[in-house]
């Protein structure tokens, strides 16, 4: 990929150019998000590939380049756009530092160009004489845009053209690729067209494509029955969560909790003295969003916690719930944030039939709202001192779409490295609205996806709709507010098929543990998503080592992404047929540099053993139609030779409700199953 730096001055978005000798036009941009409104999305070391509708009137030959930098950069970079076909162009660059990115396109008629391709057509040699004059002007006038030893080169060449009279020899230096080269870096750009925007890209760390959360309360970690665990009891956990291969370990709210209108088990109005109330009810006379429950331990005490995860290369994460418990020191500080009701009390959370009379709402329409946002944002800027880079946020969809945009550009300008997940289960397009505005990450409706149609159809929507490019999925089958039905009534299988899902489909993955490893299903009431005995409410004593645990299922399906490059994204992703609606076949193929080919089949059916065909897009998929190939199932360690298209499964939910193959493309013979990567 050719690259070369340009001083030259960019037109301003919505700019009209007045000179009506500008021919060229630019239309159809990708990627773009919504007229260049909002960024991209990109990591480190990822390409961004830009394409664009570039044309002009008549046969002049045009030409095109993306121009890029670093928002940190005042000079533009230029990669050349190649043409593909029906006037459209191609041009990408890498991105390799953390921020924003600015890129355009800038194209314009190119005479030499046109001259050249009219050259190879000529065949009458006077024809070719009168055309070498006219070549002859053009690079004499380029030697006046080049400086030093390639000026008078160019010189040069125009003296030969000038020069020169057998025919033959003058289309022989017309074409010659050198003279090219020369001209294609000096050409005459001062009729060039700009696009009407300058478009942004942000570039995150790999972590904001590839991750796996675990979630915990460390309230739970204490060993002894009814003890309040603190962070120094979360040693053991945290090795827990490190031996089971998760990048992430995510913590509920460790802030004080209120005292005032404090639930009690199952979400009960009434607490006892001894109930340690949700910690989604923030605040109490110990203080805020800045200070730590009183019971976990102290600052000290957390800062020691963030070390001993980084210790075994585990990244803390922290909620982040922008509400109060009544008792909130905001309450009574900053009474102008919140709604009072005409009987001179707070308007309370309600989300009806659902009361959360427990949590206070901040008032974001309060004449003092600036102060709030200020506010808001000091308390992320407080915890990235304290070594916090990605939080979690609470029901964003609740809080206005302004302060996001504002509050995260304030943060990622400051430190491009931090990550935010979006915990809005809500409708689609305040879902996408919020990763436009800047969640890294966001969860998904995954967890009520079921049937093989609802996934292929949910997944191919956000893996090869326009939303890819801004909005970034996080899959969990299941959290401290959902047990799907699907897990209630599945028994292990359903919990083995929708963990296969998670962490296969998409790149980022999490789960709410260890109640998803050991299996709770047991809902609050018939028809409910809430646990019964939830931890929200609740102190529990797990047993880890308890018999049948999926811990190890877990360890190994983490441990098999880390290993196969395929499964770290999403936009390979693609689906396949099969001939049982109850057997869900998809594939992830590894990226440039790396040819790993994954392929899942899924029983969907945690009750009964499906089987059925699947059909495979051989020449897609890389695969010779001619040859064998290995499938290896890393999660059982067989493998199989198969031939064609057309293979047969068989998967029984209560020992192996789902396969992940590696396949490998060449076979020695069907004895040995050895295989070339």
């Amino acid at each position: 990929m050719n690259e070369r730096t340009s001083a030259r001055p960019l037109a301003e978005s919505g700019e009209i150019l007045a000179d009506g000798r500008i021919r060229v036009v630019i239309e159809s941009v990708k990627p773009e998000v919504d007229a260049g409104r909002f960024p991209i999305k990109r990591v480190v070391g990822e390409t961004v590939e830009v394409e664009a509708d570039i044309f002009t009137d008549g046969h002049d030959a045009v030409r095109g380049i993306v121009c890029y930098r670093h928002a940190g950069e005042t000079t533009w970079r230029e990669i050349e756009m190649k043409s593909l076909a029906n006037d459209r162009f191609h041009g990408e660059f890498e991105v390799q530092e953390l921020g924003r990115y600015r890129y355009t396109v800038l194209a314009w008629v190119d005479h030499f160009l046109s001259w050249r391709n009219e050259l190879a057509r000529r065949v009458d040699a006077a024809d070719i004489a009168i055309a070498a004059q006219v070549g002859a002007d053009l690079i004499a006038q380029a030697a006046t845009r080049a400086q030093g030893a390639e000026a008078e080169l160019l010189q040069g060449w125009s003296r030969r053209l000038r020069e020169q009279r057998d025919a033959s020899t003058l289309k022989h230096i017309g074409l010659d690729e050198e003279l090219w080269l020369l001209m294609a870096r000096h050409a005459d750009r001062s009729l060039a067209s700009s696009y009407t925007h300058e478009l942004e890209v942000v570039v995150d760390r790999p972590l904001a494509r590839f991750s796996a959360w675990y979630e915990f309360f460390p309230r739970s970690c204490a060993t002894k029955p009814g003890a309040h665990g603190t962070f120094r009891d979360c040693e053991p956990r945290l090795d827990y969560a490190a031996q089971l291969g998760f990048d992430v370990v995510y913590l509920p709210p460790i802030h004080p909790i209120g005292r005032a209108q404090r639930k009690g088990p199952n979400n009960s109005l009434t607490a006892r003295p001894s109930d340690p109330g949700s910690p989604w009810a923030i605040g109490s006379a110990e203080g805020g969003h800045t200070a730590v429950h009183p019971q976990l331990g102290t600052l000290d005490d957390f800062r020691w916690f963030v070390a001993k995860a980084r210790e075994r290369e585990l990244e803390v994460a922290l909620d982040i719930a922008y509400q109060c418990a009544p008792d909130h020191p905001y309450v009574t500080e900053h009474p102008e944030w919140f709604r009072w009701r005409p009987d001179n009390t707070v308007q309370y959370a309600e989300n009806p039939p659902k009361k959360y009379q427990d949590i206070y709402p901040f008032n974001f329409e309060s004449e003092q709202w600036q102060e709030l946002w200020h506010e808001l944002e000091s308390v992320l800027e407080f915890w990235i001192a304290e070594s916090i880079h990605i939080f979690r946020v609470d029901n964003p969809h609740t809080k206005p779409f302004p302060f996001w945009e504002w509050a995260i550009d304030e943060i990622k300008r400051k430190y491009p490295h931090v990550i935010f997940l979006a915990e809005a289960f809500t409708r689609p397009k305040v879902m996408h609205r919020l990763a436009k505005l800047g969640f890294t990450q966001s969860y998904t409706y995954f967890a009520w996806r079921n049937s093989k149609h609802e996934i292929a159809d949910y997944f191919t929507e956000l893996t090869r709709g326009p939303g890819r490019e801004y909005f970034r999925p996080n899959c969990w089958p299941n959290t401290p507010d959902i047990l799907t039905e699907y897990l209630q009534f599945g028994g292990r299988p359903a919990f083995m098929t929708r963990l296969v899902l998670a962490a296969t489909l998409s790149a980022s993955y999490g789960i709410y543990g260890p109640a998803f490893e050991l299996m709770e299903s047991d809902p609050r009431e018939a028809g409910s998503e809430e646990y019964l005995d939830s931890e929200k409410y609740q102190i529990r004593l797990w047993d880890l080592d308890q018999p049948g645990s999926l811990r190890h299922f877990v360890a190994r399906l983490n441990r098999i992404r880390r290993e196969n490059a395929a499964l770290q994204s999403d936009w390979t992703l693609a689906f396949h047929s099969t001939d049982n609606d109850s057997l869900l076949c998809y594939s992830k193929s590894g990226t440039a540099g790396d040819d790993s080919l994954m392929l899942m089949v899924a029983n969907l059916d945690p009750h009964h053993v499906q089987s059925g065909w699947i059909d495979l897009p051989l020449g897609a998929l890389g695969l010779d139609a001619g040859q064998a190939f290995q499938a290896h199932d890393l999660l059982s360690g067989a493998r199989f030779l198969w031939r064609g298209p057309r293979n047969y499964v068989s998967l029984d939910p209560q020992t192996a409700p789902a396969h992940i193959f590696r396949l490998r493309r060449r076979v020695r013979s069907e004895r040995d199953f050895d295989y070339f990567l």
